[in-house]
């Protein structure tokens, strides 16, 4: 990696700049801030370990921890820690997310649920008045959408199962960033930008947010002395301060009375968060998904996520069908994509308040019975209609139209990997950018709207699995991805991006294994999701003229996730790899550099 530290002119012209827009920086001779994101470098090749995201000043965080002797687990909390303090609108403390663990001295892979849940007293009919469902933009700025967040957790969960460092170790790095500042860049203006209405109605955003009702200037220099002082408490009290003290309370108090300003205009719904549904709180291990692909084993997310159960359902599909030369091959990925996602659909929800037929999603058998719909000359009519996971699998069913789903788009993942060859694909979020667009007063940290993952109503007539529910955790999209060959680590990856994750990890694989693309190139290959919609979302450089010729259909998507991965090549060597461009580029890095 380049030098940590700007040089003292850098810091000077920060300076002068911050302090003429208002922004509140540190003198020259003081304590300089992070660069924020101009030491971004995509690819790093070496040993030793390696960290990647989307965030300089966090895989900085990471890397650092793995130099002093931590492993993947340390790294990961520690990095994800620090993107809560720089990707404030799409991590932090306020939200959840999953987390997926090679365990390299037993050979196992672990995963932990830290999706949040829904307040007890929240019912399947909380998303509608007046017999019609609210606006969905509504519910999304609202006390309404906040669910018990599971970070903080899953944080504990990970160091007390296979950590190495305690939490208070493991939040120092994030601490400092967030006291000493970081520099801003255009990704962090244009997330604020987009954010300036909903953050300007609440005093307690617009506090930290904005500067005269304005985002930080690109250059100026962003510190969150709140969000310090609060991961100082987590760490003299543990993750029970944010579930049973005071902290709590806060949040509470927020999410029932939200800080709205004198002069909004928004009609800003409360929630349903009690004290009792923070202090029930639990992020529990679960099984990971597992199927095998071309020799491969894909471990993921089982659910309330579907991550893990799609993948894999269309990973089965694709192993199932005859793919042929390039064009084939993108046919075959978008049409498994769809009907995937049919099944996800109708079949996958919390799995303590629904029967997911888990097993027979992933079967070989209903893999065979939805692979015989694709047609190699001719794309099916979208919606398809989702298959009967039944065991009975002796014919092949027939095509029927179904109905469309899709849910939100903020999130953010890391990958880590370590000197013993532990693993860890974490994928975590607040749900929208921005999340609900309420911070805490006097804490830092932004709230998430997971709650809008639920289907306000029902949309499987009379079997909608993801309708909300008492203690419930909305569906998920997040992805977070682990793969072995012969079992020992090839490739761990995730994305964001709601649920194009889904397809994002998706098509990476199919790059990298059936395309034969090295690592980098399927990363930043252009991309296109289909799930289950009459149209393709593609990205503008995504080559359209031979799918269209298969009756594909196509409407622009100017970007599609932000992948991080490490693989694993020979001789112990590591590939790190961040986006070069989308999301304003990532940041890999590896203990020694080759």
């Amino acid at each position: 990696m380049r030098s940590s530290r700007p040089t003292g002119s850098l810091v000077a012209l920060v300076a002068a700049v911050a302090l003429a827009l208002g922004v509140g920086v540190a003198p020259a001779s003081a304590h300089p801030p992070h660069p924020g994101q101009g030491d971004k470098v995509p690819v790093a090749t070496g040993t030793g370990g390696a960290v990647t995201t989307v965030d300089a000043d966090a895989t900085r965080v990471g890397l650092d921890v793995l130099r002093r002797g931590g492993n993947a687990v340390d790294a990961a909390v520690a990095a994800a820690a620090t993107l809560g303090v720089t990707e404030p609108f799409s991590s932090g403390i306020g939200g959840g997310g999953f987390f997926v663990y090679y365990e390299a001295a037993t050979g196992q892979v672990h995963t932990i649920d830290g999706r949040e849940t829904a307040p007890m007293a929240m019912q399947s009919n909380a998303f509608v008045e007046n017999g019609v469902p609210i606006p969905f933009a509504d519910a999304v700025t609202s006390g309404l959408s906040v669910g018990v967040p599971g970070t903080p957790r899953t944080w504990a969960t990970a160091l007390d199962q296979w950590g190495s460092i305690d939490l208070r170790t493991a939040l120092r790095g994030a601490t400092d960033v967030a006291r000493r500042g970081f520099v801003v860049d255009q990704t962090f203006v244009d997330q604020t930008t987009a954010n300036v209405a909903r953050f300007s109605a609440f005093r307690s955003s617009s506090d930290l947010f904005l500067r005269r009702g304005a985002p930080p200037a690109v250059g100026s220099v962003f510190r969150n002395r709140d969000l310090a002082d609060t991961y100082d408490l987590l760490a003299r009290k543990g993750v029970d301060a944010l579930y049973t003290g005071r902290l709590a309370q806060e949040i509470v108090r927020t999410v029932q009375d939200p800080p709205v300003g004198r002069r909004s205009t928004l009609v800003v719904r409360p929630g349903l968060l009690e004290l009792g549904d923070l202090a029930s709180y639990q992020s529990p291990l679960r099984a990971p998904t597992l199927v095998s692909y071309r020799g491969l084993d894909v471990y993921g997310m089982a659910p309330p996520s579907s991550g893990g159960s799609t993948v894999g359902e269309a990973l089965n599909i694709l192993e199932a069908s005859d793919l042929g030369d390039p064009t084939q091959t993108l046919h075959h990925y978008l049409e498994a994509s769809a009907l995937a996602f049919a099944d996800r659909n109708r079949y996958v929800g919390d799995p303590a308040f629904v029967d997911v037929p888990l097993e027979q999603l992933l079967s070989d058998g209903f893999a065979a019975e939805r692979a015989c719909l694709i047609n190699p000359t001719a794309a099916l009519t979208k919606p398809v209609a989702p298959g009967v996971p039944d065991g009975d699998y002796a014919s092949c069913a027939t095509a029927a139209a179904g109905t469309e789903g899709t849910d939100g788009q903020s999130t953010t993942h890391l990958t880590t990997a370590d000197r013993w060859g532990n693993v860890v694909a974490y994928t975590l979020t607040i749900e929208s950018l921005g999340g609900n667009g309420i911070v805490v007063p006097g804490r830092g940290f932004l709230l998430n709207n997971e709650l809008t993952d639920f289907n306000f109503t029902d949309t499987q007539g009379g079997n909608d699995p993801n309708l909300p529910g008492p203690g419930k955790r909305p569906r998920s999209s997040m992805s977070p991805t682990i793969i072995l060959a012969d079992g020992a680590p090839f490739l761990a990856l995730g994305s964001p991006g709601g649920s194009t994750i889904i397809t994002t990890v998706l098509q990476v694989l199919v790059n990298r294994v059936d395309l034969g693309m090295d690592l980098p190139a399927a990363v930043a290959a252009p991309r296109a999701t289909q799930r289950n919609t009459v149209a393709v979302q593609a990205e503008p450089g995504f080559d359209r003229a031979p799918l269209q010729a298969l009756g594909h259909t196509f409407v622009d998507n100017p970007e599609i996730g932000a992948v991080t991965a490490i693989e694993f090549l020979d001789g112990g060597a590591l590939l790190a790899v961040a986006e070069p461009v989308r999301r304003g580029g990532g940041s890999a890095a590896v203990v020694h550099d080759s």
